[in-house]
């Protein structure tokens, strides 16, 4: 268990330090966050509508943050290039995250041509059942997404990275909220990246 907890320490801190030096970007996690936080409790309510939440708020929010607003030069802080980031990246980096949201932005459109999705789905009549369709759907994503990427850490580097980053990515709504709480307040002030310095030229 030792073990497991400083593993997934790692993970956060890595997390934290190679793709979180804007306080834009920290203030949209934030947001991401706290919609996740809702989502959580939704889901034992209305997983469609929960599932609609996630992708449309939280998973927006945090991917703007970061294809928009992070820094993607070389990294004078940790020395470290963005490719070398990338390719040392756990979890989904840019690349994997443009394909997944590729997917995640198909699956209205497959559906809306296919009602039912080939019996998967319920099959919708009216606008409201075509969302929580698409809510489904998303749901159904979001977690083959999350299996898939544990199962193949499991063949890359081990099990228990795997299970570690799965670990990381369920609690990363709680966690963020800790970590960037002051980032909105941070902001206003004027200090636009974590280390000011570094990036005053920008």
């Amino acid at each position: 268990m030792k073990d497991f907890l400083k593993a997934l320490e790692v993970q956060r801190w890595d997390d934290h330090r190679y793709y979180h030096h804007c306080r834009i970007n920290q203030s949209l996690h934030l947001l991401s966050a706290s919609a996740f936080v809702v989502a959580y409790g939704m889901l034992w309510i209305d997983p469609a509508m929960a599932a609609l939440l996630a992708w449309m708020v939280s998973m927006t929010s945090r991917q703007a943050g970061h294809f928009f607003f992070e820094p993607l030069g070389y990294d004078h802080v940790n020395e470290a290039t963005n490719d070398f980031k990338e390719e040392i990246k756990v979890g989904y980096n840019l690349r994997r995250k443009v394909v997944l949201l590729s997917v995640w932005a198909v699956l209205p459109l497959a559906i809306f041509m296919n009602p039912g999705f080939m019996g998967l789905l319920p099959v919708h009549e009216t606008w409201f059942e075509f969302l929580r369709a698409v809510g489904y759907a998303w749901l159904y994503l979001g977690v083959a997404a999350l299996l898939f990427r544990t199962v193949h850490l499991f063949f890359l580097q081990d099990v228990q990275t795997g299970l570690v980053w799965m670990t990381k990515i369920i609690t990363d709504p709680f966690h963020d909220i800790y970590l960037y709480h002051k980032a909105p307040w941070q902001l206003l002030r004027g200090e636009r990246f974590a280390d000011s310095k570094l990036h005053a030229g920008r």
